[in-house]
């Protein structure tokens, strides 16, 4: 069995990962938690962390919303559902989410279900639509921005 890490090993290792990208709590817990470090110690080091400055969740918060409108192609649904698993508060991210306008999920969502379109198999129309209004759903998107998505793209024969 490994010798257990210190409290300043522990500190050590975790500045170095937060200087180098953003952070939540819930990741360094996961990772102390899997170091199998002592609750005592973990909390040290969440106070330590937050105090300095090395993890905010309010702006992790808004770079993980920024990064996968951006890069992920998500929904705001699907966005929620992240944060709620890494535990963000939802006083912290609400506002932020709000921020995002509806035309930047509906810009993100259009070049993906005329994509999508190219591929999707079905027996009729109506079936392809429903493919990919359901692919809509799935990235995290509401019905509704998926159907005006759909008004705005021709890819059927009627």
């Amino acid at each position: 069995m490994a010798t257990p890490m210190t409290y300043e090993q522990v500190l050590s290792k975790l500045t170095a990962l937060c200087a180098r990208g953003e952070h939540c709590l819930q990741d360094m817990r996961t990772k102390m938690e899997r170091w199998q470090i002592d609750a005592d110690t973990q909390g040290r080091v969440l106070d330590y962390l937050v105090t300095e400055r090395y993890i905010d969740e309010e702006r992790y918060a808004r770079f993980f919303i920024n990064d996968k409108v951006k890069y992920n192609k998500w929904g705001k649904r699907k966005i929620v559902q992240a944060l709620y698993m890494k535990k963000i508060p939802e006083e912290v991210y609400a506002p932020l989410l709000k921020d995002v306008e509806e035309e930047d999920y509906e810009r993100t969502l259009l070049p993906l279900l005329v994509a999508k379109a190219k591929t999707v198999k079905g027996d009729s129309n109506y079936e392809k639509r429903m493919k990919l209004v359901r692919y809509a759903l799935q990235r995290g998107f509401s019905y509704e921005q998926a159907q005006r998505c759909m008004e705005k793209i021709e890819i059927f024969d009627e």
